[in-house]
């Protein structure tokens, strides 16, 4: 408990253990926040715009990796009491959340900071995070935490609404592949994993990093990133920021979905930066295939040979 970053670092300066090689870390370069990533207004899929609006979607999978939804169905009263609670949650005293620290990656429900290599890796995240599955609710909803004493009930009906959401930009995915509108659903999205970020003021930003960069290992990401900067995504040998915008979603394609689209979406690497003004929190909830689904690409998407083989998912 006492390694959690939020415990220790008011008025500190940066320990050692924090501080990236000069070729890894953020630096002082300005990295604008950018409105070149595509924002797509969900509510127009639904109408005469639907294919354009599928394309729109395509084609963001195939230049960045990301896109961010506007209007898609998720209230914005429930988004907001979801990140309240999710701070809350961080702000609560020491001994309130002491049972949930766990240094354990089979816990199912783990605060933690850092990563999951924390007691073997030589450099250290600038982060705490919260991290339980959220399929089948049922099961898994007596893990989650107690305090506050709303998060259970709010944090249920958030996941709900945001699987709604993932397996509707499935669908549409699906279209613009020209698979039938079904095909990410039963064992491809089966489970769902919510990973709650919390980054305290940083005393040197330009020497650490919140999240280093890597892609992610599910199928498809959202992030409800609030209203604070941090996320930047490579994109032409360069870093961009991703414009954090209200009462959106930023959507990104894991590796399990590029290898079964066979390249024809891609799979990014993307980072979080610190800043040592304000606090940041965000909520990423992983879309991911049961342990014993079969990857592979899918064959009417194959010209000439795979780009990948099959495997099991509990082998990747």
């Amino acid at each position: 408990m006492e390694k959690l970053v939020s415990r220790w670092c008011k008025n500190k300066p940066l320990p050692e253990s924090y501080i990236f090689p000069p070729e890894t870390r953020p630096g002082n370069l300005v990295v604008p926040t950018c409105n070149t990533i595509p924002v797509i207004d969900l509510s127009k899929a639904e109408g005469q715009n639907r294919t354009h609006i599928v394309q729109q979607i395509l084609k963001a999978g195939q230049e960045y990796g990301f896109f961010q939804v506007v209007n898609h169905g998720v209230p914005e009263s429930l988004m907001n009491e979801s990140m309240d609670v999710f701070k809350e949650f961080f702000e609560m005293p020491w001994e309130d959340k002491a049972m949930l620290y766990s240094e354990d990656p089979k816990n199912r429900c783990r605060l933690s900071t850092s990563s999951v290599n924390y007691a073997r890796e030589k450099i250290h995240h600038w982060r705490d995070n919260l991290r339980h599955p959220c399929h089948p609710l049922q099961d898994c909803i007596k893990h989650w935490p107690q305090k506050p004493i709303r998060y259970r009930e709010v944090v249920a009906t958030y996941t709900i609404e945001a699987k709604k959401l993932g397996l509707r930009i499935l669908e549409l995915v699906s279209e613009g592949l020209g698979l039938e509108s079904r095909y990410f659903g039963d064992k491809l999205s089966e489970s769902e994993i919510l990973s709650i970020n919390h980054y305290p003021p940083c005393p040197d930003p330009s020497l650490t990093l919140g999240i280093a960069k890597h892609c992610d290992p599910n199928l498809l990401t959202l992030l409800h990133q609030g209203d604070v900067s941090g996320l930047q995504v490579f994109n032409n040998g360069e870093w961009i920021g991703v414009e954090p915008l209200h009462n959106a979603f930023v959507v990104n394609i894991g590796n399990q979905l590029q290898i079964i689209s066979n390249n024809k979406l891609k799979s990014v690497e993307h980072r979080v930066v610190t800043n040592s003004r304000v606090a940041r929190t965000s909520a990423a909830f992983f879309i991911v295939p049961s342990k014993d689904s079969i990857i592979e690409p899918e064959k009417s998407l194959v010209d000439d040979a795979p780009f990948y083989r099959a495997f099991e998912f509990k082998d990747f």
